[in-house]
């Protein structure tokens, strides 16, 4: 394969310092509002009352959150669960009200419009169950970033290994930020797309990361910053369609998926994003930083049997 010249290259790590600067922003202001505002954290985490109920009809949604939120249960989350007549209530904690007579007030709610409803179950969330998920969750992320820590450094180089962690690490707080900023609820599926997010960044950066350890073999004369380059360019094709792509889906659950699954779109869509941004501005600049050379990238050279022999006089 003929390797780009110098002069059609994108100059990507030109800009390193200033992506630099903004990553660290950003990454500080989401610390912050994660400290402050803390995260707005869903029934699965905190506990709560699940209510089913069954219309004779199909149930108009809108209606019934109006409905809810004229009784005071403006923070339901509502729901159909299995077909358009049955829906699903999911109410937050109440203090000293218990979930029997958090399921009667919401029944009488609903039947104000003079609609026949049934109560089909009534379940109750302990919070020790949330707190269960919160740890288990964090922990799950953890061990994530672990063994990709360790996969990334056998296959290539403990610097890429860094990067490659630092920018998941990135993208993970930066995403968790901009929901602690605008309060967005967080629950188990906003959790699976944060996993999501994760590997679809180490999946781009992995690419980034081969094909610059293909160039520093290959190419005989540049240095790192313009092989980093040489790489980043090649594979910008991939990226740009990959994302564009994978962006295009997205944007049809955001605006078209319904509430249930606009959180997931959101983290998705925004981790897509500075996922792709992290896999060349953050991991390529780090290993850069960490002095990335040819030399340590270029496979160990094996000794034959007798030249030993023959190098002596």
């Amino acid at each position: 394969m003929q390797l780009l010249k110098l002069s059609s290259t994108v100059q990507f790590m030109k800009l390193r310092v200033p992506a630099m600067v903004l990553s660290t922003i950003l990454v500080i202001g989401s610390i912050v509002a994660l400290s402050v505002n803390k995260l707005n954290w869903g029934l699965d985490f905190t506990g709560g009352t699940l209510i089913e109920v069954g219309y004779a009809e199909a149930a108009d949604l809108s209606q019934i959150r109006t409905l809810l939120n004229a009784a005071d249960f403006g923070d339901a989350i509502v729901q159909n669960f299995g077909s358009s007549q049955d829906v699903l209530i999911r109410v937050a904690p109440r203090e000293g009200i218990n979930a029997e007579t958090i399921g009667d007030q919401i029944l009488v709610a609903l039947r104000a419009s003079g609609t026949d409803v049934d109560m089909r179950r009534i379940e109750f969330v302990g919070p020790n169950v949330g707190e269960e998920l919160t740890e288990q969750g964090g922990l799950a992320m953890l061990v994530a970033l672990i063994c990709i820590l360790i996969y990334v450094a056998m296959r290539f180089e403990w610097r890429f290994a860094l990067g490659s962690v630092g920018a998941l690490a990135h993208d993970v707080i930066i995403t968790l930020g901009l929901f602690a900023v605008l309060q967005l609820e967080f629950d188990l599926t906003i959790l699976a797309a944060v996993l999501a997010v994760i590997g679809y960044s180490l999946n781009d950066t992995i690419v980034v990361s081969d094909r610059i350890r293909e160039n520093f073999r290959k190419v005989r004369k540049g240095t790192p910053e313009e092989i980093i380059n040489i790489s980043l360019t090649q594979t910008l094709n991939r990226t740009i369609i990959t994302s564009l792509t994978t962006v295009l889906v997205l944007l049809a659950l955001f605006f078209k998926g319904g509430a249930l699954i606009h959180g997931f779109a959101t983290a998705l869509l925004f981790g897509v994003i500075i996922g792709t941004y992290s896999s060349i501005y953050v991991a390529s600049s780090v290993a850069l930083a960490l002095g990335i050379s040819k030399e340590d990238l270029m496979p160990p050279q094996v000794e034959k049997e007798g030249e030993e022999f023959d190098a002596m006089p």
